[in-house]
């Protein structure tokens, strides 16, 4: 059963873009978004509502306006901070949340909150070992620590009830509109890069790590798919993966050959020490198929020519 009206959290994001385009195929009919700059995304469609309110220095107190105004009967939060000093870390994925629980708690108790975390959450685990919602949870870095807080923040909630909390532990989205801190959106910028000048080499770090890389429709689809479920879910978590491992370097590959790039790829810069100390990732993804009736959709070759197709789309655009 669709809930009367979905809040949006993070909607200009690069996972609330694909997000919004989840719930127009769903046709759900009562959409506030939520963004630091709406800008032209506001116009044609008319089932979706912009706010525009920048998370990264709203407080409680605005967000309980947000929600005194709209009452949403669930939230989906895609916002979150990646990189940047501890501060922002803290600031972006633990007093967010930790204010958007009270704000809820007080003004819509017993809503949903769908929490987009992370896998960075759980950190090293075993090599070849796929990874379940019982894993001990060992981040590595500040980002994780940040995205670990947030998630325990609302499961918290959940267990005092004051939240219907599920926390959507994702593992590396891949898709159209990708950050360029990531390794599939560096590569592409490297990429575009080396074809404008017709140079025959791009510089990445070292490509001997495995990761679950999944689409970001998909993504998109399973945080739908628990916004939508019918009854009381959590607190509990979710992995939203692939299920499947792929060493870097193999996607790399496959990225210089859809962007027809037949040069060396050097792997000679700097690798992040969160990177190296989490050589292997692989979601196991039962718990979400049984309960959402979620699997993925999309092979990573389908990803990979999206995240391309996007990145040339946002080049022509750029060039106009």
């Amino acid at each position: 059963m669709t809930p009367a009206r979905l809040l949006v959290l993070g909607a200009g994001g690069f996972l609330g873009a694909h997000v919004r385009a989840a719930l127009r195929s769903t046709g759900w009919d009562d959409v506030v978004l939520v963004s630091r700059s709406p800008g032209e995304r506001a116009a044609n469609h008319p089932h979706e509502r912009w706010h525009r309110l920048d998370l990264s220095t709203a407080g409680r107190n605005d967000l309980a306006g947000l929600l005194r105004e709209e009452r949403p009967a669930a939230v989906i939060n895609c916002s979150g901070v990646t990189e940047g000093d501890a501060g922002r870390l803290v600031r972006g994925n633990v007093v967010l949340v930790a204010d958007l629980l009270a704000a809820m708690a007080g003004i819509v108790p017993g809503s949903r909150l769908v929490q987009v975390g992370s896998s960075a959450e759980y950190g090293a685990v075993p090599i070849g070992a796929p990874i379940a919602e019982d894993a001990p949870p060992n981040p590595v870095g500040m980002y994780g620590l940040t995205k670990l807080a947030g998630s325990e923040l609302a499961l918290a909630a959940g267990r005092a009830e004051e939240v219907d909390a599920i926390v959507l532990r994702v593992f590396n989205p891949i898709g159209s509109g990708i950050s360029a801190n990531t390794l599939p959106g560096r590569t592409v910028a490297a990429l575009r890069a080396a074809l404008t000048a017709g140079e025959r080499s791009i510089s990445l770090g070292a490509l001997d790590d495995h990761r679950d890389f999944v689409d970001a429709d998909d993504v998109a689809d399973a945080i739908c798919a628990a916004a939508m479920a019918a009854g009381r879910l959590g607190p509990r978590v979710l992995n939203v993966g692939s299920g499947r491992a792929t060493r870097a370097r193999d996607l790399v590959t496959a990225l210089a050959g859809v962007a027809g790039f037949d040069g060396e790829i050097a792997e000679d810069r700097p690798t992040s020490t969160r990177s190296t100390a989490v050589p292997w990732q692989q979601a196991d993804i039962a718990a979400i198929a049984g309960l959402l009736n979620w699997r993925p959709r999309r092979k990573l070759a389908h990803s990979i020519d999206a995240l391309w197709q996007g990145a040339k789309a946002e080049g022509a655009d750029q060039s106009a």
